[in-house]
This record gives C-alpha cells, structure tokens and sequence, in this order.
C-alpha cells in the first residue's frame, strides 16, 4: 500500500493552499480517498484519474474532513456520469451533506459504519473504531499483505491506536496541538501522538492535522521526543509506502 497526502491542515486551510484532512491510499487498482476535507479534491486529481477511485471513506462530518466531496459529487455525477461510487460514513453524515443538494442522484452507494464495522475494498481490509471526538468520529485500520496502517482521524486522549492492537507499521495520527499551546480536549498534542504509538509499538508514526498557526518543526520535535524516534510531518503530496 501507498499512503499519498492529500492535505493535513488542522481545523481550517494553512495560508498558501494548505488543505485539510485528505488521504489516498493505493493498493494495485485498489484507490481509497481517506476524507474530503476542504482544498483536498483538486490534490487528488493530480494522482489518479477520479473515474478510478474505488471507495471513498470519511470519519466524521467536520467540514475539514468531509466538505469536498461536493466537489467529487458534481464530477462524478455530471462530469463522469458515473453511479454507484462507495461512500463508508457515520450514521447521520449523509443526510447533513444531502442538506446542500437535495438528490444526489446515483452518484455515491452510501454506507454507514460504526465501532463494529470490518469492511474489504478490493484487497484492502478496513476496521473501524469510534474515537474521543465529537460527533461520532471512526478511526480506521487499512490492512493488506501483512502490512498495516491506522489513521487516527481526529481524537483526544481519550483514545488510543492500540484499540486496533500494537505493532501497525505506520500510524498516521492527528498531532493539532504543541505542549502549552493546547485547545479543545478531544483533539492530541504531538506528544500525545508520539507517545500512543510508542506505547502501541508503532513502527512508525506521521503526524497531520497540525494547527496552521503552530510551528511544524517544534510539533515534529515534541512528537519525536515522545516516540523515542524520529517521526514524520505529513506535507501534501508526500507519498509513503506502508
């Protein structure tokens, strides 16, 4: 599997096209557009040809995480022509977008996921697991020839990777806040990332959804502390074999 970043932009977009929450995973043919935040869908036309995505997988209905897939729906339904996309979403999320646009024609399969869901795209094994994030927010486990990736998608401490059992080959978790530059609770510090998976013996650990106004290069550092290795900072368009 590939993990190409989309965007990573905590909350809201970063000054100069920093988008939000988006990830493409890619296994053979096998495409998965990980959340639709906002400035994400124009980064993934620059790596695949939308008519080839596979499924489309949002953890909750913050805009940051969720807002173009408008985009994907005009495309696909009337650019493309296209019916039947998979869309996996918590219960409730489909009918707040809908609220926009009425009819979404046949574009997008919907369906819901909750803590119990355990779904196969392509060869692709996703598991589900609700986080410490208003409203119900599901991280996700992407497995696939005996490698393995979690994304945290946005959580509190509350929560930990090792819901999914340790040893993940990569971890790809939220970091929004630095030590004594803290905000809402149900969002982590880096070195809340970095010490879950340290704990949860990660063997490796990216961080995303770093708050624009902080300094990437201190939430890099205070997740590497924690860790006890160096970690990563996603950047959009960043590819990483899993």
């Amino acid at each position: 599997m590939d993990l190409i970043v989309l965007g990573c932009s905590g909350s809201y977009g970063a000054p100069g096209g920093g988008a939000c929450s988006g990830y493409l995973v890619r296994d053979g043919s096998t495409n998965i557009w990980i959340d639709a935040g906002n400035g994400t869908f124009p980064h993934l036309q620059q790596h695949i040809d939308v008519a080839e995505l596979s499924a489309v997988v949002l953890t909750h209905e913050h805009p940051d995480h969720c807002a173009d897939l408008y985009g994907l729906h005009v495309m696909y339904r009337y650019g493309l022509e296209l019916t039947g996309l998979p869309v996996y979403a918590p219960e409730g999320l489909e009918p707040t977008l809908r609220s926009l646009v009425t009819d979404w024609g046949r574009a997008f399969d919907w369906n819901v996921v909750d803590d119990e869901s355990a779904v196969a795209i392509g060869d692709v094994a996703l598991r589900f697991s609700r986080t410490d994030h208003p409203p119900p927010t599901y991280a996700v486990e992407l497995s696939a020839h005996e490698r393995r990736m979690v994304y945290t998608a946005d959580t509190g401490p509350g929560w930990s990777v090792d819901a999914f059992g340790g040893g993940a080959d990569l971890v790809l978790s939220e970091a929004t806040y630095q030590v004594g530059h803290t905000g809402a609770s149900w969002h982590l510090t880096a070195h809340d990332a970095g010490n879950a998976a340290r704990e949860a013996k990660a063997k490796r650990l990216m961080l995303t959804h770093v708050w624009p106004r902080l300094d990437p290069v201190v939430s890099v550092e205070e997740g590497s502390d924690a860790y006890g290795d160096a970690v990563t900072m996603a950047a959009p368009h960043m590819v990483s074999t899993v």
